[in-house]
């Protein structure tokens, strides 16, 4: 509806513009040698009112949107009237007004389809004949009639067919894109999967008595699995930023201790890439969506470890103009001027003999600077080849400091799940397994379930899966448990859909949410809080 509404605005729009080019053309034809200002003062005038006429449809139709035939086909008399009344009077000084029609007939038709197409091919016929029977000159010449019905015809006929293919490739287009949404959905959800279990089974791993060989081994799997989780999740930011479905969530935060936390999540990455990590303390708090920022300052991280290994690194926040802009800069081997313009581009990768082995394929900074048009953030690359890249994120509001929450130190930390009771509720077998072995390594006390139905429980905290089968989801599970309980159960759902699309149904109902694949550290720091919420004291 909106889209017929534009349409028939901007029809409007251009038919004021039309008339008032045809006024000044008229209005020239009185000062030809030979011509009189009178002869043409009629037409003058009818335009002058149809001018008026029109911006009062103008008005109309923006008041009242919509698709209104008669409206439509009113609009085509009144312009074919005009064009009439001023190839009359005007004689053949006014052949030129005949452009106008062509207009009206394709302006129609282009903008409302081939229906409108046809009827505003029959008006112009129509409006032809009786020009013909009014104006001598016309009919002293045999053969501009027909050339002009010709013409008339021929044109509105070869844009049908024009429209006709548009419409059928604009269909086509339309099913390839829902297609590939449903394939890209249902992938994104099925891949998820064993990327999440092998990650936690690399954790329970990794927390057992390993010898040395085995943690190296444990290492190489994990580092795998980062690069793939990695790719995943860049093929998965581009798709849903194509959708215009990311909209940024703001919060206030310290940079400080987000850069921090960043760092400490890719310390191992760091460390395989043999990549030294500096960070320069900062005091500055600023409001952004902690989640955006967060993808784009990984995906230039991840940069650095593969193109600038074995190199220092530094990240720190300046103050610029009245606003923050965060700097990241390595000393690896830089990028050619004749590359810089091309870096953000979707799929450009810079390649060198030595490159072979780098993982990736060109999406890190192309998300990068699309998520900080999303956030209104400046995005610059300054680079010199042998002396590194320095990538700048400019444009963060600068904010008054918050008073920091308490945070327990690390000793504390790492027994807060000690007997926590969990039931976890999952259907993939080994999503279940995985998570189950991990949460008892960190000394929870699980009730592993693959089905929500029959379910009973005197559990702290619910961990559930969102696609729990065709007839149940996660939110239902913890629904039944809460109301048999009695109590508002802290709960997590775990899900390998879009968060976007469940995020009001768990708003509403305290659930937190984590999007799989999900990292340990993710998970950890996900039940601290849900402990928390549960030692909390009710005021």
């Amino acid at each position: 509806m909106k889209f017929e509404k534009n349409n028939e605005l901007d029809q409007a729009n251009l038919r004021i513009i039309v008339a008032s080019c045809a006024i000044s053309y008229v209005a020239l034809l009185g000062f030809l040698p030979g011509r009189s200002p009178a002869t043409y003062l009629p037409v003058l005038l009818y335009y002058a009112g149809f001018v008026v006429v029109s911006i009062g449809m103008r008005q109309a139709i923006k008041r009242w949107p919509g698709h209104y035939p008669a409206r439509r086909i009113f609009g085509m008399l009144g312009d074919y009237t005009g064009t009439s009344f001023g190839l009359v009077v005007g004689g053949e000084t006014a052949l030129p007004l005949y452009a106008v029609m062509v207009w009206i007939n394709l302006g129609n038709g282009m903008r409302f389809g081939s229906r409108y197409l046809a009827i505003a091919t029959v008006l112009a016929l129509a409006a032809l004949v009786v020009v013909w029977q009014l104006t001598p000159y016309w009919q002293e010449q045999p053969f501009l009639l027909p050339m002009l019905l010709t013409t008339s015809t021929l044109i509105p006929f070869y844009a049908h067919l024009l429209l006709e293919r548009t419409r059928k490739a604009t269909a086509l287009a339309e099913a390839a894109t829902r297609e590939k949404s449903r394939f890209l959905a249902q992938a994104s959800h099925d891949l998820r999967q064993p990327i999440h279990s092998i990650g936690l089974f690399t954790a329970c791993l990794r927390e057992a008595r390993l010898g040395e060989e085995e943690r190296r081994l444990v290492d190489s799997i994990d580092r795998s699995l980062l690069n793939v989780s990695q790719l995943f999740r860049s093929i998965l930011d581009l798709y849903t930023l194509d959708n215009g479905r990311v909209q940024p969530k703001c919060e206030t935060f310290a940079v400080d201790g987000f850069l921090r936390e960043l760092l400490r999540q890719n310390s191992e990455a760091a460390h395989w890439a043999g990549v030294e990590m500096r960070l320069v303390p900062s005091r500055h708090w600023t409001r952004a969506d902690p989640g955006m920022l967060a993808t784009m300052v990984q995906n230039v991280l991840s940069n650095s470890f593969k193109y600038a290994a074995g190199r220092p690194l530094l990240i720190g926040v300046r103050p610029r103009g009245e606003g923050l802009a965060i700097v990241v800069c390595d000393q690896g081997r830089g990028i050619a001027e004749e590359h810089q313009g091309h870096v953000f581009e979707e799929f450009y990768r810079v390649r060198e003999a030595r490159d072979k082995d780098v993982e990736g394929v060109g999406l890190g900074l192309a998300i990068v600077k699309r998520l900080g048009q999303l956030m209104g953030l400046a995005v610059s690359l300054r680079s010199r080849q042998g002396h590194g890249t320095t990538l700048t994120l400019q444009g963060l509001p600068k904010v008054p400091a918050q008073v920091p929450r308490a945070v327990a130190d690390q000793a504390v930390q790492a027994g807060m799940l000690t007997g926590l009771r969990v039931c976890l509720v999952e259907d993939d077998h080994n999503v279940l397994q995985a998570t189950s072995a991990l949460l008892q390594r960190w000394g929870c006390e699980v009730q592993a379930e693959s089905s929500p139905f029959g379910l009973a429980s005197d559990c702290d905290v619910i961990v559930a899966d969102y696609d729990l089968g065709p007839q149940a989801t996660g939110i239902d599970c913890i629904d039944q448990l809460r109301a048999q309980r009695g109590a508002e159960v802290p709960a997590l759902i775990m899900t390998g859909h879009d968060i976007d699309r469940l995020q009001g149904a768990l708003q509403a109902r305290g659930i937190a949410v984590l999007a799989k694949p999900v990292r340990p550290a993710e998970l950890r720091a996900a039940l601290r809080g849900l402990r928390e919420s549960v030692a909390a004291p009710v005021v």
